[in-house]
């Protein structure tokens, strides 16, 4: 009895995550003064402290001195700013532009522009496969006129390699950089693309089943986990990663537009618009679990983890006499 009572006991601890503590904890708040709209993606220079968020709304890229909490540069002349990524070998800023329909580079100090590759509408989401020092960039409305694509980007050359055609608009990319894969979310089509990276072919097209409306996404590569959020109906959803099989799902919140891996913790948190970062807890046996819910600001709906900081920064847009603002969370893991 005693044996078998010990054995539920381990069982329960292997299943049901502490919640002694708040998931998230608001450590600072820097102000973006006059910054107008809504925010789309973020990117971080770590070594020079910088960070870049796409200020869509405002038609700009700011970029955010750390150290002292102010704009150092507003990078203007933009339509709509998505998709951003920072690669520190070579100091270079991607920015990919939606209603330009361009890929950007910019260089320097301060950052200037320094080429343009003609993508289509709605260039988006992009990932940096630093092997092959390949860029992946989503673009494309998914009309006749525009059809979509995912853009494979040759960064030591800036030049276009090739279009992977893709169902419908690419809403967000993700890497598997061991198994050289690319992960791409397609909400219209209900599923979720896997590009080889060597190949450049599709090899699978796993569709859901448990929810629609498939906007962010994260890749969880110790278990071999890939999280998608929906948003019809509010929905994570854990897919094996190997074969493509929904594993687990639990509700999450309204209007999910990014979603990240904290591998320290092994937690997901999701980002939604509603106003609120949602914590999960995954398991040894790769279950997930509800921590809890930390409330932002309504249209808070873009974020960035940092894992080697421990920390996520949060794009809150301007509201009535509200300045827009970047908050910043600390996740409790120890800072590597």
């Amino acid at each position: 009895m005693k044996t078998l009572l010990m054995m539920s006991l381990l069982a329960s601890c292997m299943i049901a995550p502490a919640q002694n503590s708040a998931p998230l904890t608001l450590s600072r708040t820097i102000a973006l003064p006059g910054v107008v709209g809504k925010f789309d993606h973020l990117a971080i220079d770590a070594a020079g402290s910088r960070l870049f968020i796409a200020a869509t709304g405002n038609h700009s890229v700011e970029v955010i001195d750390l150290q002292s909490g102010k704009v150092q540069q507003s990078i203007t002349g933009l339509g709509k700013p998505h998709g951003l990524a920072w690669i520190a070998a070579t100091g270079s800023l991607y920015i990919a532009d939606g209603s330009l329909a361009e890929l950007r580079v910019y260089k320097g100090s301060p950052l200037a522009l320094s080429g343009k590759i003609k993508l289509s509408d709605d260039a988006d989401d992009m990932v940096y496969d630093g092997a092959t020092h390949e860029l992946f960039v989503g673009h494309g409305t998914g009309n006749a006129a525009n059809p979509t694509y995912v853009a494979v980007v040759d960064t030591d050359h800036f030049a276009l390699l090739s279009n992977l055609a893709v169902a419908a608009h690419p809403e967000a990319l993700d890497i598997d950089s061991a198994g050289r894969r690319v992960f791409v979310n397609i909400a219209d089509s209900k599923e979720v693309a896997v590009v080889d990276i060597a190949s450049k072919a599709t090899t699978a097209h796993w569709k859901l089943t448990k929810a629609a409306d498939n906007v962010p996404m994260a890749f969880d590569g110790e278990n071999q986990l890939l999280y998608v959020a929906c948003r019809t109906p509010g929905t994570v959803i854990a897919i094996d990663a190997r074969s493509g099989k929904e594993v687990d799902s639990l509700p999450t919140a309204a209007g999910a537009d990014d979603m990240f891996y904290d591998p320290a913790l092994r937690r997901v948190y999701v980002v939604a618009g509603s106003g609120e970062v949602d914590a999960y807890q995954v398991d040894t046996m790769k279950t997930l679990h509800a921590l809890g819910v930390v409330k932002t600001a309504s249209g808070a709906k873009t974020a960035l983890f940092v894992p080697s900081q421990n920390l996520l920064y949060v794009g809150v847009p301007a509201a009535g006499q509200d300045a827009a603002a970047i908050r910043i969370y600390t996740t409790g893991g120890a800072t590597k």
